[in-house]
């Protein structure tokens, strides 16, 4: 083993984070504001990718431009989803379980009727990698490195949103106490729809950059990818976008690191394996439990 198979091990785990980062906080932030995992989530990163793929390969447009109306549209199918089919169940204040039961019926649905749309081939967008640029001991398309900067971009967005704006705050308020947050005056069914899109948003942006990850994409693209995005979710304490960040890292070197001593076939066994461990010794997660988003 050499130490520049582990560095290269290290380059793509910085480019899994970052793809992962994306899916994490996005579900993290809507479990944070909504209290309820949502299980067709990997479906928002499913549409996604395919919505890219029509507006590159069947309109011509660059894949980024693409990637940016895709996320919009994927945000707007993701409020669409709350209002029609989450909200119903919740006024009528049905149980946990059975808006669960109902987020995975629509996981597979979702999943199928893309399925019958654009058929179970492999499909793959037409920008091409690019050149391999040299940037220290690590070697990046430019392709990486622009995954790399928008995952960047957007965590450092999303900092100044929940720090510094009233929507964040909002946000704040209702994750740490909903009833509470509604007394005070916050609008917190609109704070939801927000936090609805935003999730949305982030969700078809990592469904695009993870289906350039991978070089070709089906459409069980999400699902497969929802485990180790729960994951990372739950290693850096559900609900909360900074250990969602956190979780992401971790789990992104591990599955690309260990695959420099494995079969890179198992790398996704990995990360189930820190899933489990998180379970068993620390369930809420490496961050400290005081509040969530």
């Amino acid at each position: 083993m050499t130490l520049s198979l582990i560095w290269m091990g290290i380059g793509f785990g910085l480019i899994t984070a970052s793809v992962l980062a994306l899916g994490a906080v996005g579900l993290t932030l809507q479990f944070g504001v909504t209290n309820f995992v949502n299980f067709a989530y990997g479906e928002f990163l499913t549409i996604g990718a395919y919505l890219a793929f029509v507006f590159n390969k069947g309109l011509n447009m660059n894949i980024w431009l693409s990637m940016l109306i895709a996320g919009v549209l994927t945000a707007v199918v993701a409020y669409l989803f709350n209002v029609w089919v989450i909200q119903p169940f919740i006024k009528r204040k049905s149980q946990m379980i059975i808006l669960l039961v109902v987020t995975i019926g629509m996981d597979l649905f979702l999943m199928n009727f893309v399925q019958a749309i654009f058929g179970p081939e492999f499909k793959q967008y037409q920008d091409p990698a690019g050149s391999i640029l040299h940037i220290g001991p690590f070697l990046f398309t430019l392709q990486q490195i622009i995954i790399i900067l928008i995952a960047a971009a957007a965590m450092v967005s999303l900092h100044v949103l929940l720090k510094y704006t009233k929507l964040g705050k909002a946000m704040r308020a209702l994750s740490d106490n909903a009833e509470l947050a509604l007394i005070s005056g916050i609008p917190t069914m609109r704070v939801t729809n927000y936090a609805w899109l935003l999730s949305g948003f982030l969700g078809g942006l990592a469904g695009v950059v993870l289906a350039i990850n991978v070089n070709n994409f089906t459409p069980a693209l999400g699902s497969e990818f929802l485990f180790v995005i729960f994951a990372a979710v739950i290693m850096g304490g559900i609900g909360r976008p900074y250990g969602a960040m956190l979780g992401a890292l971790v789990i992104g070197l591990a599955m690309e690191v260990s695959a420099t001593f494995m079969d890179s076939a198992y790398k996704t066994v990995v990360a189930f394996g820190i899933l489990v461990i998180m379970l068993l010794f620390r369930p809420q997660g490496i961050l400290p439990s005081r509040g969530r988003v």
